[in-house]
This record gives C-alpha cells, sequence and structure tokens, in this order.
C-alpha cells in the first residue's frame, strides 16, 4: 500500500511538470519574439469609442497637428492604429485643448478616495477572474490608473496577464510576500508593470495559499498586525499611484478573501442564475455575514461605498437562467447590476490564448459574436464606472 502511495505520489508530480512544461512551451510559441505578451494595436474607430469623441473630432486634431503621438502604424490601405499609451496620450492632450473634454481624464481628484472593488464568489466557475481582468483592462483604457491585486492561489488573473507563477515566481514575487507574517518585504516591490498601459499587477501562486494556514497560527499567538489588516497596509503603500484597485479574490471564504473584504471600498459578487449556483450564493452571503460581524467586534468592520451581484455567462435565450436571473432581479433590486455579463465562444476563445476580448481584434471573430460580447462588458463596466462617480461625489 505505501509503495502504490508513492508511486502515485510521482506519477502526478510527473504529471504537473510534464504539463507546466507543455503550458510554458505554449506561451512562449503565442508570444514570441520576446516570449512575453504585448498588447495590440486599435483602430481609429476602437479610439473615438474609447476617447468618447467622434472620428471626425479625432481626425480633425490629428490633422491639424493638435495630437503629437509620435509614429503611428498604418496599413496598407492608410488606416491609423493607436497603441494604448498613444490613446492615453491623446486623451490628455484633447482634454488640454478645451474645458468641455476635461471629462474623458478621470482619475480621481484631491478629496477623491482609492477604489478598491473585491470580485468574490464562494463558488469556483462563476466568472470572476473573467469579470475582474476585462474590469481592470477597459478601466485602464477609459483613462484610470489601475492595480490588479490576484489573491488566488490558482492564479489564473496571474496566468491571463502572460507570467507562469511556478516559473517566475518559484520561490519569491508574489503578493504572498508582502502579506506573510515573517519578514514580509514592500508591497512595491512585488507590484509589477504589466503590458497592458495604466495597468500594473500584484501577482499571486501556490504560495499564497500557505496564508490561510499562517494566519491561524498568528492568530494563536496574537501576531500583529492581525490579517484582516495586512493588505489594507499593503493598498496604503501604494494608494497614491492608483485610482482603482480590482481584487480578484480566492473561490473560498477563508483569511485571504476577508482580508480583501476589509480592505475594499465596495464588493462585486458574481453569480450564475442557476439555481446551484444561486444556492451556494446563499451560503456564501450567510457565512459572510457571520465573518463579518466577528470581525467587526474588533472594530474591523469595512465602509463599502457599494455592493453588487453581476449575473455571469448568462444566456438570453435560455428559459430557467432568464427566469433565474429575473428572480434575483426581484430579490434584490437595484442590487443587481442591471447589464449581465454574457455567456460567449468570443470570450471562451479569446481564453484559449489567454487574451481577453480587450486583446483580440475584432476581425478574428464572427463580428456579431463580438460586438454582442463587447457590448455586455462595456455595459457592465460602465455600470461600475457610475457607481465609483457616484462614490467619488460626482455627478
Amino acid at each position: 500500500m505505501n509503495e502504490q502511495r508513492i508511486r502515485m505520489d510521482q506519477k502526478i508530480q510527473t504529471m504537473a511538470t510534464r504539463l507546466s512544461k507543455s503550458l510554458d512551451v505554449n506561451m512562449r510559441k503565442s508570444f514570441l519574439p520576446d516570449e512575453r505578451k504585448a498588447l495590440r494595436r486599435f483602430s481609429s474607430t476602437e479610439v473615438a469609442q474609447i476617447l468618447g469623441v467622434s472620428q471626425d473630432f479625432l481626425r480633425k486634431m490629428f490633422f491639424e497637428d493638435k495630437l503629437d503621438l509620435g509614429d503611428i502604424e498604418t496599413d496598407a490601405r492608410g488606416r491609423r492604429f493607436y497603441t494604448a499609451e498613444q490613446i492615453d496620450i491623446a486623451r490628455h492632450e484633447i482634454a488640454r485643448s478645451s474645458t468641455k473634454f476635461q471629462h474623458i481624464v478621470p482619475r480621481r481628484r484631491d478629496g477623491e478616495h482609492i477604489q478598491i472593488i473585491s470580485i468574490a464568489n464562494f463558488k469556483g466557475g462563476a466568472g470572476k477572474t473573467t469579470t475582474a481582468i476585462h474590469l481592470a483592462q477597459k478601466l485602464a483604457l477609459d483613462g484610470y490608473r489601475v492595480l490588479a491585486i490576484d489573491l488566488d492561489p490558482q492564479a489564473s488573473m496571474t496566468t491571463m496577464f502572460g507570467f507562469r507563477p511556478e516559473i517566475d515566481f518559484p520561490e519569491a514575487g508574489t503578493v504572498y510576500d508582502a502579506l506573510r507574517y515573517e519578514d514580509p518585504i514592500p508591497f512595491r516591490d512585488v507590484v509589477r508593470k504589466t503590458y497592458f498601459h495604466n495597468l500594473d499587477l500584484a501577482a499571486a501562486g501556490l504560495l499564497l495559499s500557505e496564508f490561510e494556514t499562517e494566519t491561524a497560527h498568528a492568530l494563536r499567538n496574537n501576531i500583529r498586525p492581525p490579517f484582516y489588516q495586512r493588505l489594507a497596509l499593503c493598498i496604503n503603500e501604494v494608494e497614491p499611484d492608483y485610482d482603482i484597485v480590482v481584487i480578484d479574490c480566492p473561490p473560498q471564504l477563508g483569511f485571504t478573501t476577508l482580508s480583501a473584504l476589509v480592505a475594499s471600498t465596495s464588493l462585486v459578487v458574481t453569480v450564475i442564475p442557476s439555481m446551484l449556483d444561486v444556492a451556494s450564493m446563499a451560503q456564501f452571503l450567510q457565512l459572510t455575514s457571520s465573518l463579518m460581524a466577528t470581525i467587526a467586534d474588533v472594530g474591523a468592520s469595512p465602509d463599502w461605498d457599494f455592493m453588487r451581484f453581476l449575473i455571469t455567462r448568462f444566456e438570453p435565450n435560455d428559459g430557467p437562467q432568464t427566469q433565474m436571473a429575473a428572480f434575483l432581479r426581484t430579490m434584490f433590486t437595484d442590487d443587481v447590476l442591471t447589464q449581465p455579463f454574457l455567456k460567449s465562444s468570443a470570450v471562451s476563445d479569446a481564453g484559449l490564448t489567454q487574451q481577453t476580448l480587450f486583446e483580440i481584434a475584432r476581425t478574428d471573430f464572427h463580428r456579431q459574436t463580438y460586438d454582442r460580447a463587447i457590448e455586455s462588458i462595456n455595459g457592465v463596466v460602465a455600470e461600475v464606472e457610475g457607481l465609483i462617480k457616484t462614490a467619488w461625489g460626482r455627478k
């Protein structure tokens, strides 16, 4: 029996090693020549949509030499394509050209607190990471300075940013190194730039799971600061550098998730509109309430600006899903975001190459499929952005 167990341990280890190496080779093939992800360029139509101006206005600004964007890539038909950095430069130059365009630079102003949004769910597969990364990327494209924090030891968000945690961070370099109780390092040292302009990442890895077991020991020995303050203190270190933080929580309600909820200014709970998923969410809410009440007894209850439910992987033509979505809206009314995150082959197909819809060109898909998916995502982000602006006291 013991020999069999040893052989199975070795077999599983062999499987893990082979799979990891294969995925690394696949990533290197996908992102040549520098073996790292790079963000595509955006067409004039997309740039106008991102900036909220007309194409005619953008063309006029360009031909009147009011936009100093450096070298702009053009194709054989003379169509221009812009980098995310060039879009951001254009945003600021257009805003300087007239007071009526100052709103297109949305960064937080003096007196507005940083927005820290946790994306959470008790159940895996509810679109949590997909929501978090699309939200972070679209907010960055919209001109906000965004920090994405991956708190899931499975590191799906980190992988989507082009990293292989077991290879890139085998022993150090993740958010765990800033959260750990023994010799934590400054949080700024684990935050890294990404290929996505205005968007930085605090990566995750398997070592992050150690935070759960170490916290049990820390509570027994009254090690300070306590677990529920550690992430908030980390974010405070870099607070001046960002407008919005998006946290991808693990699919469980442990010490790591609780630290995120305490640090947050808002919470988005993803839910698939099915009976099993809604029942799981009910358990999540019950347990969250109980644990948050316990933390509140020691003065650590968060003061959220908003909490919303987001219906994910939604299929409008699915009768039972439509009924369950209506049930949720009846139950929670305005606490459910109006726009659902649609289930789309465009999102899943992009994910096969570890990309999002903002990284994949529209021409890579059937246009109707892409347009329907991107409209859904943009609608979700627009609602969240509206809640952020309300929290900041803007009209």
